[in-house]
């Protein structure tokens, strides 16, 4: 008789809720600074807002969805390893994108203001 292992669904819902809820923590910081930033216009808040207020949420969202996919893949019959060898470089190469992006955005924000930021003009 073969045995089939029972898939991680615990750490399918644990993963979606660490990334859910730093998800939460992230916006909410960031809503935060960027309307400090918008009182003041001070290019200090925007140099803080690349620090480790937003960067522990962030990598807890990270965290979050490294796990979540990994069990997602084994929930598919993936071996652990199989599926964590995946799921860690793919998470890894997607976050240090999206984090170079936020920075990206937050300087161009810094040198040209709100109106640097006209996401109007693609439509």
């Amino acid at each position: 008789m073969y045995y089939f292992p029972e898939p991680p669904y615990f750490l399918l819902v644990a993963g979606l809720f660490a990334s859910m809820t730093s998800g939460l923590a992230f916006q909410a910081t960031l809503k935060q600074k960027v309307y400090e930033w918008s009182k003041n216009r001070s290019t200090r808040t925007l140099a803080e807002m690349r620090g480790s207020q937003l960067l522990l949420p962030f990598l807890g969202i990270s965290g979050g969805v490294c796990v979540f996919l990994g069990a997602g893949l084994e929930v598919f019959g993936f071996p652990s390893w199989l599926s964590y060898i995946i799921s860690v470089p793919l998470t890894i190469f997607i976050s240090i994108l999206v984090w170079s992006q936020l920075r990206q955005v937050l300087i161009q924000l810094e040198r040209g203001g709100s109106k640097a930021l006209d996401l109007d003009m693609f439509r």
